[in-house]
């Protein structure tokens, strides 16, 4: 194997491996000693890829977290007419995804979010460009579909938006506790009622 690739491959395994230890176990208990046990290799190992623990975490951030984010919460919704049943549809399959995970430790993002406010400036700002860009995605697809005439044209996109982000982060951490499954079928219940509110008011004739 070409050497640039294999040094991408144990990279690529070794920021799996991170990732899985800080979302069980946060980024403080976690220790660069816990990653290398995990992987069986050196320090000389670690830190011939990575600087620091921190730049080992940044670059999870963006190389996996980032692609993460956008597979489950940004890419679902794109490209369609009607967001209203993108998104039912994207929240339904991501939350049915927790429901079969028996290693479920809540939204990972909102997770890293809660540890580092007002501890890590430098981590905040890449989790924040995170979240900042599945915000925008979300105001300018509500807009489409408010252009598009599936969306009443009072709503206010960027509360609706700011209303299912944290929603969404609320449910995935209450379905860490008892009962993920009822908990994740209540939730959508409402929040279908929530985007059966935004559709266009009917006039009376």
């Amino acid at each position: 194997m070409d050497k640039t690739l294999k040094r991408m491959a144990t990279m690529h395994r070794m920021q799996a491996a991170g990732l899985e230890l800080f979302y069980a176990n946060g980024y403080y208990a976690t220790s660069v000693d816990d990653i290398l046990n995990k992987l069986s290799l050196s320090k000389g190992a670690f830190y011939y890829h990575f600087e620091s623990k921190e730049d080992f975490f940044v670059q999870i951030i963006q190389n996996l977290l980032s692609r993460k984010v956008y597979s489950c919460l940004i890419e679902p919704i794109e490209g369609f007419s009607n967001p209203l049943q993108s998104i039912n549809s994207c929240f339904e399959e991501a939350l049915e995804t927790a429901v079969h995970n028996e290693m479920d430790f809540g939204c990972v993002l909102n997770n890293f979010l809660t540890e580092f406010r007002g501890r890590n400036e430098v981590i905040m700002k890449h989790l924040n460009e995170i979240l900042s860009i599945w915000e925008v995605n979300l105001v300018s697809t509500l807009q489409k579909g408010k252009f598009n005439g599936h969306i009443d044209r009072h709503v206010d996109c960027e509360a609706a938006a700011t209303y299912l982000m944290s929603s969404y982060f609320g449910i995935r951490t209450l379905m860490v506790g008892a009962a993920p499954s009822a908990r994740k079928y209540r939730f959508m219940s409402q929040l279908k009622m929530y985007l059966k509110s935004l559709e266009p008011k009917k006039v009376a004739v």
